[in-house]
């Protein structure tokens, strides 16, 4: 069974920073989130799109 959602463009990267910290972010490609170390924060990425809500986000232990 093949996995069909989208996916997410690495290159978008370089252009989104923590909504929160203004920081970098990184990809978390097995959980789908973008991950914020300095907010302690992961973003969702659904269908392809990363959500920047900080009301989205999920506390990193």
């Amino acid at each position: 069974m093949s996995d069909t959602r989208p996916e997410f463009d690495r290159r978008m990267l370089e252009a989104l920073v923590c909504p929160q910290t203004q920081s970098g972010l990184s990809y978390d490609a097995d959980r789908q989130e973008l991950v914020s170390r300095s907010a302690g924060l992961a973003f969702p990425i659904r269908n392809g799109i990363p959500v920047m809500l900080v009301d989205e986000a999920r506390e990193l232990d």
